[in-house]
């Protein structure tokens, strides 16, 4: 029941268009509200986690799922305080992630790394179909390159670049006196696949890393909102990593004897990890995302501090 669970939160990873294209139905959605650490909350409905940081001051919001579900996320957010939404931060441009950004921006402003706007302005083209354009109304105001920092209810929150990873355009949540990180799908918890958007300037190697980075920097009791699935700690994160790098080997070592990306499906080079592949990104789906990845480097313009930008 719980991957079953974990599939339908990540029904839709590239916006509220696909989503209904596909025939959800938000109406049954229901937000589910956990108090995690400090003033954090993490509200889980059927997109990308989103974490709530509650106090005097009002709300910062860390991602808005699906527009449709923004009602719902409101409803949620009621009950647990009566102040208002003062600021919103994207992880990524995802649409499962920004997709109450016409709802939300309307209430405080939206601030996401650079290239978020960019891919959110101008959409693209991923192994799942294209993603439009987004309006006006969804664009993050204010933008960053490598980190910016938010200071409301007694908490430092810090959202950092990391570049390279699930897309070229990541952010990591830092909530520093509730001891609280919001990674979004730079970690998939439960033990399920990630998505690596290698379109958006996303790699495997990127991931590897910058999980690595936020392992080494996080104290041992730490909590850890994902970008899909339950809430994790730093145990959860190690392992997420591990299969990371243990997948990443066994493809590679396909690729260093020449054999192609049907002869490692064929061979089942993954069938110690099939387990992982029960979710929305299935065994051989995450075969294609690691050849490709390890086979091809990002690409596209640089900006001045060499992250890949569209």
């Amino acid at each position: 029941m719980r991957k079953i669970i974990l599939a339908v939160s990540m029904f839709g990873l590239f916006g509220s268009m696909l989503a209904f294209a596909q025939g959800q139905d938000f109406s049954k959605v229901e937000m589910k509200v956990q108090k995690v650490a400090g003033s954090v909350y993490m509200i889980e409905g059927a997109g990308g986690n989103i974490a709530a940081s509650v106090g005097d001051d009002g709300i910062v919001m860390v991602d808005d799922e699906f527009l449709p579900l923004a009602d719902k996320i409101e409803a949620a957010l009621k009950g647990i305080t009566d102040k208002p939404v003062k600021v919103v931060l994207n992880t990524h441009w995802h649409g499962d992630h920004t997709g109450g950004n016409p709802h939300f921006g309307e209430k405080a402003p939206i601030v996401a790394q650079e290239n978020v706007r960019k891919r959110l302005a101008t959409g693209g083209k991923s192994r799942f179909g294209e993603t439009k354009p987004a309006e006006k109304n969804a664009l993050p105001i204010i933008t960053f390159e490598n980190d910016v920092s938010v200071h409301l209810n007694g908490e430092d929150i810090h959202a950092i670049h990391f570049p390279n990873g699930h897309t070229d355009g990541d952010s990591v949540i830092f909530f520093k006196q509730s001891n609280v990180v919001h990674m979004g799908d730079d970690f998939f918890n439960g033990g399920m696949f990630p998505f690596i958007d290698i379109d958006s300037g996303g790699s495997v190697q990127g991931m590897i890393a910058g999980d690595e980075k936020v392992l080494a920097e996080v104290p041992d009791d730490v909590k850890i909102i994902p970008g899909h699935g339950p809430l994790g700690t730093k145990d959860d994160l190690k392992k997420f990593i591990t299969v990371l790098k243990e997948t990443s080997a066994a493809v590679e070592a396909g690729i260093k004897k020449g054999k192609t990306l049907d002869q490692l499906k064929q061979e089942k080079v993954l069938a110690k990890w099939d387990s992982w592949g029960q979710g929305f990104i299935k065994t051989d789906m995450f075969i294609e995302i690691l050849y490709d990845s390890l086979k091809n480097k990002p690409s596209g313009p640089k900006n001045a501090h060499g992250h890949i930008t569209k």
